[in-house]
């Protein structure tokens, strides 16, 4: 029978902070298009500060949880995280060893907080008896310090531990994790049919790390899934875990959760981004008898961010290159929207966003008597800011206007966020107005309505 998606199995323990274990692996796997399934071998109770509590299930209930996964679903490739005791062990690797589909192994011994997740009895038994079976063996390098009793402080100790792994202790291919080793960059290990590989990427300094081994085990397992060659499915999942890691959450006190769903997250905003400018610009397009006027010297400019925690700077912000301009009694929107094309309303949208994330879009037009009166007859939330103000290093600074004055605007509110900031300009600055929105749509609804209020103000 061919089966729709591929299907993965984690065997591994439960976190309840849903960071690590077979949380972070069924997000991994659904991110990465393979079918995840599960066998849990503990229950632990632990948040991003530490682990509280460990239940321990049967060894029989983890063997026949395997069992009816491949019975009825089958598994193309799994993936090992915490195995607490022998017993649980062994009954994973009489399973392995029956059903013989590719394996992860991820020897996890402790956790982010320091908590032992593998007791003393049980590491021979991982090192004798379920290595030999693995198909990729995924230490860090106190994992692997344990099970080659080679201590690992550099790339060279890294070899001879991945080599000493697979050669001695039987696995097919063993990835020694640079994490703990020190330097600018984080190099993992491949060694596989006698040859080394090094994946390189820089060193993000943060906190959101929770659940990088797991994740990383388990997209090397999805990927096996899909029929990768180890060293291509070693290389991808390095790909996706740089991103988790990247984009991990800031939730809770401790060390915040890495983040596999920003591997889809990511397109599918930026892909709702896009649609909503074109929504806008249409709608903006079938009113442009009435934003021709609002048009400013500089032209209008409309632009949308990713949503938190995936927007970082000016490229993660779509806007339309070479503005909208007048044309004729019109306006013309002379491209499509893309990303990292307007640095000047990517700015205002970042500063912006510092105060309230959901407020992701801005669009900017004219300024004049007729819009102030425009936009306070509509009951908008307005503020302002004057240039006369600015200090003079922020003056002399490349772009720190905007931002500086669009704080100073939301200041004067008490930190509420306006819907359309007026700046006065200065002697060779324009005038403008800059209406905020949730989206671009948003914006434009209001560029309109500010539009036709003008058009309507002065027909009377």
């Amino acid at each position: 029978m061919i089966r729709p998606l591929p299907v993965a199995i984690t065997i591994a323990g439960v976190d309840s902070g849903g960071g690590a274990g077979v949380a972070a692996d069924l997000k991994t796997f659904a991110a990465l298009g393979v079918h995840g399934t599960l066998a849990v071998t503990s229950v632990t109770a632990q948040n991003t500060l530490g682990v509280r509590d460990v239940h321990d299930i049967p060894p029989e209930t983890v063997r026949n949880q395997i069992r009816a996964v491949a019975q009825d679903l089958g598994i193309d490739a799994g993936k090992t995280g915490m195995l607490s005791t022998k017993p649980i062990i062994r009954a994973v690797t009489h399973e392995i060893r029956d059903l013989g589909f590719p394996l992860v192994v991820d020897p996890v011994m402790i956790a982010k907080s320091g908590a032992k997740l593998l007791m003393d009895d049980a590491v021979e038994a991982l090192r004798n008896e379920l290595i030999p079976l693995a198909s990729v063996v995924t230490p860090n390098a106190p994992e692997a310090a344990v099970l080659t009793g080679i201590k690992v402080k550099d790339i060279r100790s890294a070899r001879e531990a991945a080599q000493t792994i697979v050669e001695e202790l039987g696995a097919e291919a063993a990835v020694v994790k640079g994490g703990h080793i020190p330097g600018n960059y984080v190099i993992d290990v491949l060694y596989y049919k006698g040859e080394f590989l090094e994946l390189k990427a820089l060193r993000i300094n943060t906190s959101t790390t929770h659940g990088t081994g797991c994740s990383f085990s388990a997209a090397i397992a999805a990927e096996l899934a899909k029929g990768r060659p180890i060293p291509e499915a070693v290389k991808a999942a390095k790909n996706f875990i740089v991103q988790a890691v990247e984009y991990g959450l800031k939730l809770g006190s401790g060390h915040g959760p890495v983040n596999p769903v920003s591997w889809i997250a990511i397109p599918a905003s930026k892909w709702e981004v896009i649609q909503d400018l074109s929504e806008a610009s249409k709608y903006l397009l079938a009113n442009g008898r009435y934003v021709n006027p609002l048009v400013p010297e500089v032209c209008i400019n409309l632009g949308m961010a990713l949503p938190k925690p995936y927007v970082k700077g000016i490229e993660d912000i779509a806007a339309f290159p070479g503005r909208i301009g007048k044309y004729r009694e019109t306006i013309i929107i002379k491209s499509y929207p893309e990303f990292g094309v307007s640095s000047h309303i990517a700015r205002a949208i970042l500063t912006v966003m510092d105060f309230d994330p959901e407020v992701r879009a801005a669009g900017n037009i004219a300024f004049n008597k007729d819009v102030e009166k425009a936009v306070k007859s509509l009951g908008l939330r307005w503020s302002f800011f004057d240039r006369r103000e600015e200090p003079p290093e922020i003056k002399v600074a490349e772009g720190a206007t905007t931002p500086w004055g669009i704080k100073k605007s939301i200041q004067r509110l008490g930190g509420l966020i306006p819907d359309v900031i007026f700046d006065y300009g200065e002697h060779g600055k324009e005038p403008l107005s800059l209406v905020l929105g949730k989206t671009a749509m948003d914006v434009a609804r209001k560029i309109v309505s500010i539009a036709k209020e003008v058009n309507s103000s002065l027909s009377r």
